[in-house]
Parts: C-alpha cells; sequence; structure tokens
C-alpha cells in the first residue's frame, strides 16, 4: 500500500444521500464529540445582525505583548518588546495591552519602564495589563502601573461549566462571589484615580451560559459604577473555538442587547482560531454589537492562535472602509513581527505573505494583466493616477501597492504560466511589448525550460532566454544595407528598402512587422515574423532592439533567419518585393551605404 497508514472509508453510503454522492461511512470516532448547539444554548432572539453592515472600525487592541508572548516558545526580551511596542505606536493603536506584569519579572519590569520614562506612552494612548482575580496578583498588577496616566486593568476568570467544575471546583454561585471580591479589591485600590478604567473577561465565555455570563457582567458594571465617562470593558472570549461563526455571533448580540447600562458598557471580543473561523467570528461579532477586538499581527496565538488583526483591519479597507490603522508598509511590519515573534509569516498568509499578489496560472496572468491595463484606460478617462482610480482587477481584491509591494511580484513563472503572465514580466521588467503570436511562440519555449527544471522563474531568468532565443540569434553576423540593397556576410540581397534588402539576402519573407521605443531608455525593439525558404518553409520568429531603429530592425531580420538556421542561400530569396521599403528605419541616413554591424 502506498499509505499503510491511511484505510478509505468503507461504511455502507447512508441511506438519504443523494446518487451523485457516494461518499461512505468512516471509522473516525467522531460519536466522541458533542455538537456546539447540545454544549451552549443561546436563548431565541429575533437576529438583527445578518442584516447589518460594518461601516466603521471598531477599536483595535492588540494583544501580542501578553497573550501573544505567552504563546512563543522563547517569550520576547525587553528589547524586542519595546520593539513591537514601538511598532503599535507607528500603525497607529491607541489602547494596547502591554503584558501580564503579576506573572513575570519581565512583564513587571517593562510596565514600569513605559511608566516611568518620560513620553514612553503618547497622551492617546492607553496601557492595559492583565490580572487573575487574586489579591495578591491585583495588588502587584496596581504597583506596575503607578505613574501610568491612562490604563485599564484586566481582570479574567474561566466561568464555562467544564471549567468551573475541574479547573476551579467551584459552584457558579461560589465563583461569582470569587469574581466580586476581586472585582471590589480593584476597585479599592483605584478609588480616586484619574485616568483608571476596568475591564472584565468570563474566559471561555463561548461555553458558558449565556445567562450566567450576563449576571456576572452586570454585576461587575454595576459594582464599577460605569458611566459614559468612565465606561467598563466586557471582553468576551472565544477562548477555544468550539462552534461556527453564527453561533458566536447570537451569543454576543443576546449579550449586546441585554447588558446593563450599554452606553457605559464596552463590547469587546476576543476570539481564537481552533476551528480556522476566527477572522469570521471577530466579523460577525461586529455585526452583533461588539465595539472592540483584541487580536495578534498575523494571528498568533496559543494552540492556532488569536484572531488576526491584519486580516480583519485590511478586510475592512477592501470593502471601502478606513481601518484606521497605517499597514502601507506591510512587509516592513511583517518584518518586525518576524523579529519580535522569531515565527515566520507563512507564505500564503491573507495580505501578509510572500505570494499572495502572485499568479502562476496562465488564465489567472492574462486576466490580471488586462486588468491592469484596463485599470490604467480608467485612470486616464477620470483624470486621475492610477493610484487615486477606483480598484478593480481580476483576483487582486487589494491594490499591492495599498501595502508597499510593487508590481513585479503579482506575476510570477513556472510550469503553469501562460502567454499573459510572460508577456506582462517582459513589458514590466524590460519595458517589451510582444506581439500575441510571438507570445505565444514564446510561451512554449518557457514551457519547456521549466518543465525541465521543475522551478519557478525570475523576470530577470525569463529576460535572458528571451535575449538567448530571439536577441542574440544573428547578432554575430556582419552586414551592411544601402537604400535598396544589403549584404549579409558577403551575400547580396536587393529590394524596395533595406529590410527587404536583408531579407531577400537570407532567404526570408516578411509577414508581420512592428517596433517600439522602450520607455526605460533609448532603444527601439523590433519584431519580425518570417517565412524562411519560399513556399512551404517554416514561419518564425526574430527580434531585434538598439539604439537605432534600423539596426534593430534588421537584428529582427536576422533574428529571425538565424532561428531557422537561414541564410546560406544565393541572396535571390522570396524576400524581394515584399513591401517593407523606405520608413521602416525613419530617422536613418537612408542615403547611402550603412557601416558593417555585427
Amino acid at each position: 500500500m502506498i499509505f499503510p497508514t491511511l484505510h478509505a472509508p468503507a461504511g455502507p453510503v447512508p441511506a438519504d444521500a443523494p446518487a451523485w454522492n457516494p461518499q461512505r461511512g468512516g471509522a473516525m470516532p467522531s460519536h466522541r464529540y458533542l455538537p456546539a448547539h447540545r454544549r451552549v444554548h443561546v436563548p431565541a432572539l429575533l437576529r438583527r445582525w445578518p442584516g447589518r453592515r460594518v461601516e466603521r472600525a471598531p477599536l483595535w487592541v492588540p494583544v501580542d505583548l501578553r497573550d501573544g508572548n505567552q504563546a512563543l516558545a522563547e517569550p520576547m526580551d525587553p528589547a524586542r518588546k519595546q520593539r513591537m511596542f514601538d511598532l503599535f505606536l507607528a500603525m497607529g493603536f491607541k489602547e494596547i495591552e502591554v503584558g501580564y506584569p503579576s506573572a513575570s519579572r519581565t512583564d513587571f519590569d517593562f510596565v514600569r519602564q513605559l511608566a516611568t520614562t518620560p513620553g514612553a506612552v503618547p497622551e492617546d494612548v492607553t496601557v492595559v495589563v492583565f490580572t487573575a482575580a487574586r489579591a495578591d496578583l491585583i495588588e502587584r498588577t496596581f504597583e506596575a502601573v503607578a505613574g501610568l496616566p491612562r490604563v485599564v486593568v484586566h481582570l479574567y476568570t474561566a466561568t464555562a461549566p467544564l471549567w468551573r467544575d475541574v479547573v476551579l471546583g467551584k459552584e457558579r454561585a461560589q465563583l461569582r462571589a470569587l469574581i466580586t471580591e476581586a472585582a471590589t479589591h480593584m476597585a479599592r485600590l483605584g478609588d480616586g484615580r484619574d485616568g483608571l478604567r476596568f475591564q472584565f473577561s468570563p474566559e471561555v465565555f463561548n461555553l458558558t451560559e449565556p445567562d450566567y455570563a450576563l449576571e456576572v457582567c452586570n454585576g461587575l458594571t454595576r459594582l464599577w459604577d460605569a458611566c459614559p465617562d468612565r465606561p467598563v470593558v466586557h471582553n468576551l472570549p472565544a477562548t477555544v473555538e468550539i462552534a461556527t461563526p453564527n453561533v458566536y455571533a447570537d451569543q454576543i448580540e443576546y449579550m449586546d442587547r441585554h447588558l446593563e447600562r450599554r452606553d457605559s458598557v464596552i463590547l469587546s471580543v476576543h476570539p481564537h482560531n481552533d476551528r480556522g473561523t476566527g477572522v469570521a467570528c471577530a466579523e460577525l461579532a461586529v455585526l452583533a454589537g461588539a465595539q472592540r477586538i483584541e487580536g495578534c499581527l498575523f494571528g498568533n496565538g496559543e494552540r492556532t492562535g488569536n484572531v488576526d488583526l491584519v486580516t480583519l483591519a485590511l478586510n475592512l479597507h477592501t470593502q471601502g472602509v478606513d481601518p484606521m490603522l497605517d499597514l502601507s508598509d506591510i512587509d516592513g511590519i511583517r518584518r518586525t513581527v518576524e523579529h519580535c515573534n522569531r515565527l515566520p509569516v507563512h507564505e500564503r498568509h491573507p495580505y501578509a505573505g510572500d505570494l499572495v499578489h502572485t499568479a502562476f496560472s496562465g488564465t489567472h496572468q492574462d486576466a490580471i494583466r488586462k486588468g491592469f491595463a484596463q485599470h490604467a484606460r480608467t485612470a486616464a478617462e477620470l483624470g486621475v493616477t492610477e493610484r487615486e482610480a477606483p480598484w478593480s482587477v481580476p483576483y487582486l481584491p487589494i491594490d499591492p501597492a495599498d501595502l508597499g509591494r510593487d508590481y513585479e511580484a503579482v506575476i510570477r513563472v513556472n510550469s503553469q504560466s501562460g502567454k499573459g503572465g510572460i508577456a506582462y514580466l517582459l513589458q514590466a521588467g524590460e519595458g517589451l511589448e510582444l506581439p500575441r503570436r510571438l507570445q505565444i511562440e514564446f510561451a512554449r519555449v518557457v514551457q519547456r525550460a521549466t518543465d525541465d527544471s521543475g522551478r519557478e522563474m525570475t523576470g530577470g531568468e525569463l529576460y535572458g532566454l528571451f535575449r538567448a532565443e530571439y536577441l542574440d540569434e544573428g547578432s554575430s553576423r556582419s552586414w551592411r544595407v544601402g537604400d535598396d540593397w544589403a549584404e549579409v556576410d558577403g551575400r547580396r540581397g536587393t529590394g524596395a528598402g533595406p529590410l527587404d534588402a536583408v531579407a531577400n539576402a537570407v532567404g526570408a519573407e516578411i509577414l508581420s512587422f512592428s517596433e517600439h521605443a522602450v520607455r526605460s531608455g533609448p532603444d527601439a525593439v523590433a519584431y519580425v515574423q518570417a517565412r524562411i525558404g519560399g513556399a512551404g518553409g517554416p514561419v518564425v520568429w526574430g527580434v531585434g532592439r538598439d539604439t537605432s531603429v534600423l539596426t534593430a530592425g534588421v537584428r529582427a531580420v536576422l533574428s529571425a533567419a538565424g532561428r531557422a538556421g537561414a541564410g546560406s542561400g544565393s541572396g535571390s530569396g522570396p524576400g524581394a518585393g515584399s513591401g517593407f521599403g523606405p520608413g521602416v528605419g525613419a530617422g536613418e541616413d537612408m542615403s547611402g551605404a550603412h557601416g558593417v554591424r555585427s
């Protein structure tokens, strides 16, 4: 067997399965797991969230320095913590969780550094610190934040039945009493202090009975005497993701509609990604009433991670909603996060991965190339720059330039690529505008090369292959031309013009000719399609490039002949009279012989 550890399901096809679905019952023990709807029941409500739209960004709160940090095999040292904090400030975050000061000396010292260093925390930025519901840990936390002008002290306790029974060993009333005692101690320590607010997280909220979570949160709203000028934060985590995002949205909407003093409560969410739907949970939670989202840059965190704030923010950006963060240098942000976490960001990570704006597929490349061209035309019609024009390009939901990326990495060539992508790279990199039929021919050349190597071909390698295939052919041949004659390697030809005469000298008939200037320099490029050796002979392409328009044309003819192995004839080939007379080399001195070129 090729995969001896795997056994394709061999049970019966369910009796009610449609004829087109032959899948069989498997042996994996799915019966051991209790579905979400039997683990937590959300009271019935007429859902409002499905009909809403997000029209403004929530308050973003990065927790990389606490939740993300505790998930690292090697937690951040002070220098990396400071680097990450500085990144948050540069991006525009206004509320930042900076640590768990009662849990480690490093976290405590970092909070003290922020508190005692003048200007370390801008006037409009609030620092958040985290603590468990224990008096000594709360006191240590208040010791750490002394001197910070704006701070949120974040209290947490697990409230779900499994945690109450297995971890804490407390009934509902007992646990609520423990939380109330801790919250009272916090209120006492913070009495009379300006700029101090409180936050509570019923950890594993998504597995907690909704009525119990509501009872605990409302009790703390009253205890802390929340008011619009001094709101409390109730943060409702999907600590371990266990259901589809719509279930979490129902839970959030239930709390949103039943929390007391709603104008004095900031409803916050903290999704994890155990089912791979953390971003969807957060987005639906905002529709359901959440105003604040805790997460990490690029989704670092325990197990499968916290929700990804970068993805959430750029999802808003692509819907025309200002994310109120600066993500215009996505690669610089990613490099900093990779340095601080010592973890790589995956190449396919949304928006930030190295390959997310890249097309290898030929059909995708062709669509993108045409989309870029249409975008340029739209911008010209509107009289604005391409950066200002409405964005609508196939396969690219976001303009890579918005993230500080250039277009060179958008289309990359491997064995799956087609003519459109190849043509785009040659145009973007070298200014070459290949005729469509030449695109098809060169695509076959590239296909052979990539099939043989089995790897991607860079833009530089692609141009090298093009140069070797077309531009270098015939470049060593000596020639000279006059108004109606040419001599190539000693063989003479005549014609209506110099290119006609060169074609005659090498036994070629020019079928099509085009040329253009190269936008990045003084060069001209000429493209010739020619039949070699008379009727029934092969039809091939040749390309020439030079600062002289005439020389580029001559080299294109010689390229075609060279690629067909031609040029050894008598000089009386079918090129004569093909119509490529004076004017092809516009601007050249056609009054006499041109010097030998090689």
